[in-house]
């Protein structure tokens, strides 16, 4: 009986979360025929070798079940992490709103990325107002999508996330707003009835959260489907900088890296860093960019054959990639 129920237990669920070094994508290169960030309607320039975004893989709730055995192998995998699972997730957290949130860190990342590149190269950045997100249960799910750029309210224009706080707040509890949308290119009216806030009942709410999307004047497309979270929107700038100018950023080189970055262009910290790097470098990358926050967790972690480069800013990783393709001294990591 007492093996039985050992058997058991080590079939159930246990409360922890394993990182693995994931899939590698070429940001400038192609996904299922199409490139990865494809720009129209403007010049671009030729590129060649790869700047590949790093990805991990997550076993354990919510996103799938993780045993005892599962995570006794992991632990002594020097390329994956056993984690607890309240580190990474909230104990009522399931895999639809895990999915959702990632998915908003994802294009939000994108949006980013075109605004610190657009910095960069010289180009005019346009501001959208867009819905970033539309909480279940509220007068707004089901009405307005997330992801849709909000024009007006009750026919004001609508020119900051400020502007929709404002209005919706400054109207009694139960006031009808009509929002109008842009919907696959047409702007839309559609109604909504506030509601008292949870935690403020004398105040308006429609339940969306608000933010900016940047835009260029010309097509910027991301095509790469089914990935989360914000960590790649270093490599994707990167990807836009190389299209726009004639400099080849790579030098034909196999270039691998991770990091969140701001419209301004301020690189910060990731998770998963040193799968990471084992992802990378075994997809053939021989220079790794690493947001520079990550230095201490790195060390000792890096795979034989792969460089890494600490950077904090858009522009600190643009110079890093001038200095390797010159074969010059390269940024490093503090010796502790």
């Amino acid at each position: 009986m007492l093996a039985v129920l050992l058997a058991i237990a080590a079939l159930l669920p246990v409360p922890f979360i394993v990182l693995s070094p994931g899939p590698t994508f070429n940001t400038i290169g192609e996904v299922d025929g199409a490139p990865l960030v494809e720009i129209s309607e403007t010049t671009t320039y030729p590129v060649t070798g790869a700047l590949d975004m790093t990805t991990i893989r997550e076993e354990g709730e919510p996103r799938s079940p993780l045993t005892v055995f599962g995570a006794l192998a992991a632990w002594v995998d020097p390329n994956r992490a056993v984690l607890p699972r309240e580190l990474l997730y909230r104990d009522d957290q399931t895999t639809d709103e895990v999915q959702q949130r990632n998915a908003v860190l994802f294009s939000t990342s994108q949006s980013n990325a075109i605004a610190a590149a657009l910095n960069i190269v010289g180009e005019e950045l346009i501001e959208d107002v867009v819905v970033t997100a539309v909480i279940e249960g509220t007068p707004a799910f089901g009405v307005i999508e997330a992801g849709e750029r909000i024009l007006a309210i009750n026919g004001d224009e609508v020119r900051s996330p400020t502007d929709v706080a404002e209005d919706v707040r400054g109207e009694p509890v139960g006031s009808t707003f009509v929002f109008t949308v842009e919907r696959e290119g047409q702007a839309v009216d559609v109604e909504v009835v506030s509601e008292p806030k949870p935690d403020e009942p004398d105040v308006g709410y429609v339940g969306i959260n608000v933010g900016i999307n940047y835009r260029a004047e010309f097509p910027i497309t991301f095509t790469l489907q089914d990935i989360g979270g914000p960590s790649a929107g270093m490599m994707f700038a990167l990807a836009i900088v190389d299209k726009l100018t004639p400099e080849d950023l790579t030098g034909g080189g196999h270039v691998a890296g991770s990091g969140t970055i701001d419209p301004a262009g301020a690189v910060g910290a990731i998770g998963g860093i040193r799968q990471k790097l084992a992802g990378a470098r075994g997809a053939g990358a021989t220079l790794f960019l690493m947001p520079e926050v990550h230095c201490a967790e790195a060390a000792g972690h890096v795979p034989d054959g792969l460089t890494v480069v600490p950077v904090a800013t858009l522009a600190g990783a643009l110079d890093a990639l001038t200095a390797w393709r010159a074969q010059g001294v390269l940024p490093s990591c503090p010796v502790s």
